[in-house]
């Protein structure tokens, strides 16, 4: 199966209630460990590329991964997907390059220039049979290109998000409800809590609309106690409880973006396997276990956070 959009995805999301887990990837063992957990569960998955892996990986590797991925799971439907694209040439580029889906974060400019840049992006976008995804609300935190801080977090408006889509025509949007970028989203001793106050009245308003969550990491504990046990320095890294999640996704959420956790496992499996065989040096030994722990941790979400095993 080619890679495709994400249009059918989250009709059948939408009505099943469960969502599509968006996964960040940046190299080969990233995207065959994501792969090879939703090809055995029969889910289907998001790959996604953000601005920093197109430069760090190059576009053209990145791309030609994730068509190899569709090859060898053509059972599953795969769509490619720009990650908080933050211009009209970036999302140009990646629309003409192979990508199915693009975000464009305009969320930080002003109401009007977010809509007018987004519209630009749709026009361009659809012509070329590719979706678009937007944001409306602004997310704290740290990741890749996105940086904000806590102080300029915005939850989304709920009496904002008709005239958005209308005026926009946007596939799906990504809504600010409490989540947040990076490992670091929350202070120890906080209790972290999803607004499903404004994703209720944001899906009133938009019924049947597929909603998206950002910085969804739920940063499990194992990891960063391993990664400080070998060696790592990670205090009071605290991530989005899993039921929340998981209450999410039966709603109107079609797509969970996790991001963080990737590399928390890969980061955690690698640091304990140098621990262990410190005369070690071919990446081929220690990148196979950080695959496994990559597959591991997505074949969880995909069972107990996305509810999407068996939905491909």
């Amino acid at each position: 199966m080619p890679i495709v959009t994400t249009t059918e995805m989250f009709k059948k999301a939408y009505a099943g209630g469960y969502a599509v887990g968006a996964f960040n990837v940046n190299n080969m063992e990233i995207v065959q460990g994501i792969t090879e957990a939703a090809g055995e569960l029969k889910a289907p998955v998001i790959l996604q590329v953000s601005k920093g892996a197109r430069a760090y990986a190059n576009h053209n590797y990145l791309v030609h991964l994730v068509r190899a991925a569709a090859e060898n799971y053509p059972d599953i439907p795969i769509a490619l997907h720009l990650d908080h694209g933050d211009s009209f040439e970036l999302c140009k580029d990646c629309i003409d390059g192979g990508f199915t889906s693009v975000m464009i974060d305009a969320s930080s400019k002003p109401y009007e220039e977010n809509i007018a840049l987004t519209r630009r992006v749709v026009e361009y976008a659809h012509d070329h049979g590719v979706v678009v995804e937007a944001e409306l609300g602004t997310l704290a935190g740290v990741e890749d290109e996105v940086s904000v801080d806590a102080d300029k977090a915005m939850y989304t408006h709920p009496e904002e998000v008709e005239d958005f889509a209308t005026r926009t025509g946007c596939d799906s949007l990504a809504i600010a409800i409490g989540t947040s970028h990076g490992a670091y989203k929350f202070k120890p001793g906080t209790k972290p809590q999803l607004r499903f106050d404004v994703l209720e009245e944001c899906s009133r308003r938009l019924p049947g609309f597929p909603i998206v969550l950002h910085g969804a990491s739920s940063v499990p504990q194992q990891f960063v106690e391993q990664i400080n046990q070998y060696g790592g320095n990670m205090p009071g890294a605290i991530g989005i409880p899993e039921e929340q999640l998981r209450q999410a996704a039966t709603m109107a959420v079609c797509k969970i973006n996790i991001d963080s956790d990737i590399r928390l496992a890969m980061t955690a499996s690698i640091r304990k396997y140098f621990a262990e065989h410190p005369d070690h040096f071919d990446p081929r030994q220690y990148l196979k276990p950080a695959r496994q722990a990559v597959k591991d941790m997505v074949a969880h979400k995909i069972v107990d956070v996305l509810g999407c095993d068996g939905k491909a």
